[in-house]
């Protein structure tokens, strides 16, 4: 049964073996698109470019530490805080991408700033690119928190997510293997 609680629960959720590499691949264009605002801030600073290298940095410390915390640290792993930075990244790539197709389409109208619309149309294709998988990865992530099953972890027994166990009948004085008596020593006085 999907639940909104497994949203605010710690822990790595059942992801789909799939999603490592929609991650690996956010990060590698990430990467790509680093260079390429990098090349554009040099040509005009400021500016779309400025945006892309900051949708970039943010996407390289949202998912690379997202996957750091996956394999390294999985019981500090706060799902809440996933969604929060899953979801501004989603909003970031859309600015970005955005904000370099409409600088690119207007900087190649000049012949002056032809390298420098171009870099933006390739950092506008590209982020668009990431955004759509970062939408895929966040759809995902939602998915895999809320259909997680709803059986309770032991570390999860202070929050009330305890399920009643079968009722064990008690054993009879009969049925208890007898202890031998012990003779206490006398203390030192």
């Amino acid at each position: 049964m999907a639940s909104a609680r497994g949203l605010i629960a710690v822990g790595v959720p059942p992801f789909p073996s799939w999603i490592l590499y929609i991650r690996i691949a956010i990060l590698v264009l990430s990467l790509a698109l680093l260079g390429v605002a990098a090349w554009a801030v040099s040509i005009i600073a400021g500016g779309a470019s400025g945006m892309m290298i900051f949708v970039t940095i943010w996407s390289l410390l949202v998912y690379g530490g997202s996957l750091g915390f996956q394999f390294g640290a999985p019981h500090l792993f706060y799902r809440i805080v996933g969604l929060i930075l899953y979801s501004l990244a989603v909003i970031f790539w859309l600015a970005g991408w955005a904000y370099a197709a409409s600088e690119a389409a207007v900087a190649l109208g000049y012949y002056y700033y032809h390298d420098y619309g171009s870099a933006m149309a390739v950092c506008a294709g590209l982020g668009a690119v990431a955004w759509v998988l970062s939408i895929v990865d966040l759809v995902f992530f939602i998915l895999a928190c809320v259909r997680e099953a709803t059986a309770p972890k032991l570390s999860q027994a202070e929050l009330g997510q305890v399920q009643p166990t079968a009722s064990v009948t008690p054993a009879t004085a009969n049925e208890l293997p007898s202890q031998p008596a012990y003779l206490q020593q006398p203390y030192a006085t």
